[in-house]
């Protein structure tokens, strides 16, 4: 049988209308994004907000963890009253709030502004995520998708450029790039998407009380939601006030044991009572769902855990620790090289600061090479399992760590994260693919709208221990390379327990069926 042709004439209207908006709001994310630790706790005299990098920390994963956990409900709205609506409605929300999270300066108010963000860009990913698999059929499917993550790379290495560029004239005109990327979809939204679903005018559209109780048959009842938000609501009182000497780590230790032990004696107290179908969710026992996955869920949050220190922690270490000159008398050399000499004062000014490439253009080396080498990547890893893949990549993320420690200079840094890049092309694509594999067959759409919240818990360990570890080992201690060893040593951690996980779990279940 002849393998069918795929042209680009093959994706309707509606498919490259979705990838256009994706590119503006990646954009307008990573243009924030990227350089977000370095206004988070830039100085105030030079236009940053002078926050603490224990803040810093909280506030970066606390909102980047409520991002990747909120799909799963306005995916659900989305489908309940339609793509448009949706699309359109996140768009309201991003535009002033990107803008005010320019204007905020205390912890409270950006926290809520940038919360706001959150909520929008929640809103948007599930609605292109979904409008991209229903204008794509088993034909185009894998090109499709091929196309919407180069677009989601195009987006994420323009943005930051532009961010680069426009906070050497004020930081405010960052926010005010963002706001400008999101409110170009208004029109894309209104004159060019056309709705790709039927289902929100359908007899049974999805309820939120569907979503529920699938959550319930995935990962746990709302006892057990109760048990794990209220531990991990412990942990980010323990980041953020553990400097200031309020709650040390060894309360915070105690208080969740404590919690714990309060949680296994009411569970007994309630079984002793007899089963009681229709009884409130808080008087029910906790019940876990897939125990497998939730755990490959845990584990694999150990990845984006490394993987955030990119965007967290890298742009601060860079600032603060490497010499990038290096990298500034290569440039120059280049643009002289090839005749645009007369551009290097431009260049200078725009792209670097005393001296020092902007952290933000070096970090960009990672959209840069995923841009250029994920279709190889992609094609050399085909005949491997997902697990495999997913191991080495890991491991390879745990190698560009350890060139990093060394990163006194700008190229070393940039090796490390090149590196790095060729370990999130492994690892990141094909975790979706291993989800797909240990999912029961007939649920595995229903179990990849849950993949995500590894995503959400790597955010919110990897925003927290950026933190905690900068202000320790880097600021206090003047010794970031601990820092980077204790990443690298987590990552290492990681994939270890990737291995024995497919190796005593996975295996040993599939033998048992």
């Amino acid at each position: 049988m002849t393998k069918q042709k795929i042209r680009l004439t093959d994706f309707p209207r509606t498919f490259w209308v979705a990838n256009t908006m994706e590119i503006f709001e990646r954009m307008a994310w990573y243009g924030f994004f990227a350089v977000s630790s370095l206004y988070i706790t830039g100085s105030i005299e030079e236009g940053g907000l002078g926050f603490s990098d224990e803040d810093r920390g909280v506030v970066q994963g606390v909102v980047t963890f409520f991002l990747y956990l909120f799909p799963v409900v306005t995916g659900a709205l989305a489908d309940r009253y339609g793509f448009q609506k949706m699309l359109f409605a996140a768009f309201v929300v991003l535009v002033p709030s990107y803008y005010l999270l320019g204007q905020f300066d205390t912890l409270p108010t950006f926290f809520l502004a940038y919360m706001m963000v959150a909520l929008g860009a929640a809103m948007f990913k599930p609605v292109i995520i979904g409008t991209v698999t229903k204008t794509t059929n088993e034909k185009t499917s894998s090109m499709g998708f091929g196309i919407f993550y180069m677009m989601v790379n195009i987006g994420g290495f323009i943005g930051p450029i532009v961010a680069g560029i426009v906070r050497g004239w004020a930081w405010k005109w960052v926010f005010v790039a963002s706001s400008g990327w999101i409110a170009l979809n208004f029109i894309f939204v209104t004159i060019f998407y056309k709705e790709p679903t039927s289902e929100s005018k359908s007899a049974n559209p999805r309820s939120l009380k569907k979503v529920m109780t699938d959550m319930v048959e995935v990962l746990g009842n709302g006892r057990f939601f109760l048990f794990i938000f209220a531990l991990l609501s412990i942990l980010v009182m323990g980041s953020k006030y553990t400097a200031n000497g309020y709650i040390s780590w060894t309360q915070i230790i105690l208080i969740s044991l404590g919690w714990f032990l309060i949680n296994l004696i009411y569970d007994q107290i309630l079984k002793r009572g007899g089963d009681k179908p229709d009884a409130a969710w808080w008087l029910c026992p906790m019940k876990l769902g897939d125990w497998k996955f939730g755990l490959f869920l845990l584990l694999m949050s150990g990845f984006w855990t490394s993987f955030n220190q990119i965007f967290y922690t890298l742009p601060l270490y860079i600032r603060d620790f490497v010499d990038t000159t290096d990298l500034m008398n290569a440039s120059t050399g280049l643009l002289t090289t090839i005749g645009l000499g007369s551009l290097i004062n431009g260049f200078k000014g725009s792209m670097a600061v005393a001296g020092q490439i902007n952290p933000e253009y070096i970090i960009n080396f990672n959209a840069g090479a995923i841009i250029f080498f994920q279709v190889l990547v992609s094609f050399l890893v085909t005949r491997l399992k997902p697990f495999t893949t997913i191991f080495w990549g890991v491991v390879i993320t745990v190698v560009s760590f350890s060139i990093i420690i060394f990163g006194t200079t700008g190229w070393i840094v940039v090796g490390g994260i090149i590196v790095f890049s060729f370990g999130e092309m492994m690892a990141s694509p094909k975790s979706k693919e291993y989800t797909g594999r240990i999912a029961p067959p007939n649920k595995v759409a229903l179990y990849m709208g849950y993949f995500y919240w590894c995503v959400a818990l790597g955010n919110l360990f990897g925003g927290i221990l950026s933190g905690q570890l900068y202000a320790a080992f880097a600021r206090d201690m003047q010794r970031p390379d601990i820092m980077w060893l204790i990443f690298a040593l987590l990552g290492l951690v990681t994939a270890i327990a990737i291995f024995f996980y497919d190796r005593l779990v996975i295996k040993k279940i599939k033998i048992k069926e």
